[in-house]
């Protein structure tokens, strides 16, 4: 599969954590190329099954093309599979559990017409090392800040000057604290494929607020011109 996603002179954006129909299609209308909902049943952005079901469902009618992003940690392979069959299944999973790359293998293996990104919480500059040992194991990578207890959607960003040097095999998107007033400083200095951003356009947890939303695709693209 080819990955709808950004290159050296177009950054992608994906707004994750997603609870709300309308606001999903009303964001799908703004131009983002993913939207991601949370399947893991801690968090405050949690959307069960057949909800999940119905905003992805409704996601593939209007933007077929949009990457529907299902975020889970350690899931059990049958959930899995059941997942990925039927109306309303993803496009895209994102592992942000304890995935190694042999498991990660092995899933792309049995479900090639998923794609599959693995999420990395980077607690230090040397944590960096494990993007390269996923290369060939997924089809994606996603950065994000490591929090004590917490596997995403914190707000808090990695110092870009850990990213100024990297350099990685497979396309990756930097989550963490992304809103429209970083992006001239963000993509001044670093070029990522993909741009994940959650809890800074928040409203309250998984109900967005659209000005901040559209404010940052804006800021995006407008730096790109």
């Amino acid at each position: 599969m080819v990955l709808p996603m950004g290159s050296p002179t177009s950054t992608a954006v994906k707004i994750c954590g997603l609870t709300n129909i309308d606001q999903a299609k009303s964001i799908a209308a703004l131009g983002v190329e993913a939207i991601g909902v949370i399947g893991v049943a801690s968090s405050p952005r949690y959307l069960a099954e057949q909800q999940r079901r119905d905003l992805f469902a409704q996601l593939n009618s209007f933007k077929p093309e949009l990457q529907r992003v299902w975020v889970v940690a350690d899931p059990n392979d049958l959930d899995l599979a059941e997942a990925l069959q039927g109306e309303g299944a993803p496009s895209a999973i994102q592992l942000h559990g304890q995935e190694t790359p042999e498991h990660c293998a092995n899933l792309r293996r049995q479900h090639p017409n998923t794609q599959w990104w693995k999420a990395l919480r980077i607690r230090s500059h040397e944590d960096l090392s494990l993007a390269h040992t996923y290369a060939g194991q997924v089809d994606a990578l996603l950065l994000d800040a490591w929090r004590p207890g917490q596997l995403g959607g914190t707000g808090h960003r990695l110092p870009l000057n850990w990213l100024h040097q990297a350099s990685f095999e497979l396309p990756w998107w930097l989550a963490g604290g992304v809103c429209a007033e970083w992006i001239p400083e963000l993509l001044s200095q670093v070029n990522p494929w993909g741009l994940d951003a959650s809890s800074r356009l928040e409203i309250s947890p998984g109900i967005k607020d659209l000005k901040l939303v559209e404010a940052l695709v804006q800021a995006v693209r407008q730096q790109q011109k």
